[in-house]
């Protein structure tokens, strides 16, 4: 018998691609300088958990 794929389930890859999106901008934004402040890094980062933060655990 096949298990229906949850919300939770189809959430997921979406959540992650959205913070490879993130991140992608992020590090092109900062690849082309010599210099980058830890507040920029930071931001960043925070970005990257609030969105990894929003996706429930699945739950088998």
């Amino acid at each position: 018998m096949e298990q229906a794929v949850t919300d939770t389930e189809t959430r997921e890859p979406k959540i992650i691609t959205e913070a490879l999106a993130v991140i992608d901008k992020g590090l092109a934004e900062m690849l082309h300088r010599e210099l980058v402040s830890t507040d920029e890094v930071a931001d960043l980062l925070l970005d990257v958990r609030t969105l990894l933060a929003t996706s429930e655990p699945l739950v088998n």
